[in-house]
């Protein structure tokens, strides 16, 4: 039973994920040409690429290594979604200072510091269409499951079930934050790119740690 992730671990959930921003660009794009600028595919594969150029290699503390990704992702990710995500893994860097494994504790504060950096940087909450309406759900199973005694594996996997299912809850919101609200009602019917790129990075740190488990 996997119990931990290792700083080795969250290096390659940041080289992981980067091949998946990658490989799914197009999709973003597309997602986002329909109540965006047409181009959050584009910024998250140039975020994570430079992000993995500036990895710490030899670093073994988590909170340095996730302030490096945020670091990045502020610099190279245009539009709302670098401050975003910048701020996200900002706040998870520095509640996580110190730390050359995750526990379950330390996961779930990942996410709390996380949501609380965007919910306060961009003024926003959840049900208005954006990375939240992923990221909260995914919060909340995670804790619940925890709160049950579930291994880390298996609370990530209640989480990334969880943002699945906050991911395709925006397809009939209407956006009333970023450039998707200016759009009002022709917003509706469509799924937030922002909640889809959380969605797969929080499904990519879940195949990890299937994998490590079944390593174990």
């Amino acid at each position: 039973m996997l119990t931990v992730l290792t700083h080795r671990q969250v290096i390659v959930w940041i080289e992981r994920t980067a091949e998946v921003m990658k490989a799914n660009r197009d999709t973003l794009t597309e997602l986002d040409a329909a109540i965006g600028d047409a181009d959050h595919g584009n910024n998250m594969d140039r975020g994570y690429q430079a992000a993995v150029a500036k990895l710490p290699g030899d670093e073994t503390d988590v909170g340095a290594i996730l302030r490096s990704l945020s670091m990045a992702l502020i610099s190279k990710v245009g539009g709302a979604a670098g401050p975003l995500y910048g701020t996200f893994f900002l706040q998870a860097s520095n509640a996580l200072k110190g730390r050359t494994e995750l526990t379950e504790a330390d996961v779930e504060r990942l996410l709390e510091t996380g949501i609380d950096g965007v919910m306060m940087r961009g003024k926003a909450q959840a049900g208005e269409k954006t990375m939240l309406d992923a990221l909260i759900p995914a919060r909340d199973a995670f804790a619940t499951a925890r709160g049950r005694g579930a291994s880390l594996t298996d609370c990530l996997e209640a989480a990334t079930e969880a943002a699945g299912q906050g991911m395709r809850a925006t397809i009939p919101m209407i956006a009333t934050k970023g450039r998707a609200s200016y759009l009002g009602e022709r917003s509706r019917g469509h799924q937030d790119p922002g909640a889809t790129s959380s969605y797969l990075i929080l499904k990519t740190l879940t195949e990890i740690a299937q994998e490590g488990r079944t390593a174990s």
